[in-house]
């Protein structure tokens, strides 16, 4: 099984700003009401702008089975995060589980 299906991580350690660009009303695929404003053109993941973050977008529970509820719709950062990068490693350590290296588990 992909192992960021049952991770989750990362969408509940990090911060996720982006383009306004990005947004459906712009053109982009980011539904607006999942995102906040900032400043100027960069908005944020609803959610990951409070402590702890965790992104509006996010179903299920941490560390067991997880979905993104925009997966096709992602913004940019999203679709660049790699899995079993070192903040990948951090973001898992923080929930308590394994780095993917040697957690034996099918990197993303």
């Amino acid at each position: 099984m992909n192992a960021c299906l049952q991770c989750g991580a990362c969408c509940a350690h990090f911060r996720v700003d982006f383009s306004c660009y990005e947004l459906a009303s712009a053109g982009g695929h980011v539904p607006d009401g999942l995102t906040v404003e900032v400043h100027g053109v960069t908005v944020r993941m609803r959610g990951t702008d409070h402590w702890p973050p965790r992104c509006a977008a996010l179903t299920g529970n941490v560390g067991q089975r997880v979905a993104c509820a925009i997966y096709e719709w992602r913004p940019g950062p999203c679709r660049e995060f790699a899995a079993g990068s070192e903040a990948c490693d951090r973001a898992r350590a923080r929930h308590g589980l394994p780095p993917l290296s040697t957690s034996g588990e099918a990197p993303c």
